[in-house]
């Protein structure tokens, strides 16, 4: 095991570097130019579509309102609190930066792959509604390229979905109110079977209730807190912003080795996080059957900016801005520390809490994610044995060493990250077109 994860580290850490960085940071300008940076033009209007939702159409199984809570469920997670403060402490402040750039240009990726999602359409009778498995199917070894996606997409789902999310559930109830993980996995075999086994439309209902709650307790605590270090918000803008584009590593053998390492963790951590150009948001939105692509991706760029752009950046200008972000810790610790500045010990119960609210929010997501994978790798069968593992998987995460788990976590986002761009990229001029189309029309 320890040999695998050495592996597995370096295989993230090279996947990471420049090669993904650049692929990642050129397909966002692409699209964004090619769509004529539709996340800027549209920013207004979007908002407007979430007052006023697109109208759900015939054989829909989620309306928009649903497609837009999942998804913004499934990209707020515990990613959101000990990602970030992973990403400060490996690449340093400079990595908000990053954070927020890439979260404003991976508003273009969420808008293309839920355009793609309702666009491209599944035929009557198929296992799937919509998203990545159906649109993939018109690129260039689609079928290929379908089942890889799927495949791994269902992986990353029982891992980070499911097993990662249940054992930080656990993490923060043994640390808050030291309970036994024993007892936490046996609520969670309660809470999880009555969710999966209720169905689809029992998942989309329980993650819309669960959503408002853990979005609306981080705000109000985030600004709180911000509001308390308001003095130091500034400067801490200014480090993030020099540390970005730090020039003492520039020369010899390494040239911009800081930029990249604040590069590598703000772009990494961002794609785990708001999972924006993943294609899973493309899973919910594809089951809305939207007769609107262009209003249905305006809507769902939001859930982008949202976890991104305020949950993520928000976190980490705490992070900074409180001081702690040099103090020695790292992931859940770190950002309890700068929540303790303000609230003391309640800080960490504010972490702790909302660590299992997201880690709730995201299994649940994930489930029909997941399930969505499943159907279409077994052609819609065995959905019973598909409930019966995803309960185990989430009942045994509070009992496991899921170490790997976070190393293997990149890389398979990476692999995802990159075939859902090449499908986009391939299908841009389509985007393009309809874009066009759209505006002439409105």
């Amino acid at each position: 095991m320890v040999y695998l994860d050495t592996f597995i580290d370096g295989l993230n850490n090279w996947l990471w570097g420049w090669p993904l960085v650049i692929y990642t940071g050129a397909a966002a300008v692409i699209i964004t130019v090619a769509l004529r940076f539709v996340q800027f033009r549209y920013f207004i209007a979007a908002w407007q579509q979430l007052m006023k939702p697109p109208k759900t159409t015939g054989g829909a199984e989620m309306s928009s309102l649903s497609a837009f809570l999942n998804a913004l469920s499934a990209s707020v997670g515990n990613g959101s609190i000990a990602g970030m403060a992973t990403a400060v402490v490996a690449g340093g402040p400079g990595a908000a930066f990053w954070v927020f750039v890439l979260g404003l240009l991976s508003m273009a990726f969420r808008f293309g792959e839920v355009f793609l999602a309702t666009y491209y359409t599944a035929p009557e009778g198929s296992s799937v509604l919509g998203g990545p498995m159906i649109y993939l199917g018109r690129v260039p070894g689609g079928r290929w390229l379908t089942g890889v996606y799927a495949f791994f997409c269902m992986m990353l789902g029982f891992a980070i979905g499911c097993s990662m999310q249940s054992n930080s559930i656990s993490v923060a109830l043994q640390h808050s109110l030291h309970i036994d993980p024993i007892y936490v996995a046996a609520a969670l075999f309660v809470f999880i079977a009555f969710v999966v086994f209720g169905g689809a439309q029992r998942i989309i209902a329980i993650s819309d209730a669960i959503v408002p709650v853990k979005v609306g307790l981080f705000f109000v605590s985030m600004i709180i807190a911000l509001a308390y270090h308001w003095a130091a918000l500034l400067p801490a803008l200014k480090l993030i912003v020099m540390s970005a584009f730090d020039g003492k590593a520039i020369s010899g053998a390494a040239v911009g080795y800081s930029m990249q390492m604040a590069m590598r963790y703000g772009f990494s951590r961002i794609s785990n996080a708001s999972e924006a150009g993943l294609g899973t948001a493309a899973i919910f939105f594809g089951a809305t059957r939207g007769a609107a692509p262009v209003r249905e991706g305006m809507l769902a760029m939001l859930t982008t900016f949202i976890s991104a752009n305020l949950v993520c950046f928000s976190t980490m200008l705490l992070i900074v801005a409180s001081g702690v972000w040099n103090s020695g810790l790292n992931s859940t610790a770190l950002t309890s520390q700068a929540f303790g500045t303000v609230f003391g010990v309640w800080g960490e119960y504010i972490v702790s809490f909302l660590s299992i609210a997201f880690g709730l929010g995201v299994t649940v997501a994930y489930a029909y994610i997941t399930r969505q994978c499943w159907l279409y790798l077994t052609s819609g069968k065995y959905l019973l044995l598909f409930n019966v593992l995803y309960v185990l998987v989430a009942t045994l995460g509070p009992l496991a060493s899921v170490k790997i788990i976070w190393n293997a976590a990149d890389v398979i986002n990476a692999g995802l990250l990159g075939i859902n761009l090449f499908g986009m990229l391939w299908l841009l001029p389509t985007m393009r077109k309809e874009l066009i189309s759209y505006e002439h029309k409105n």
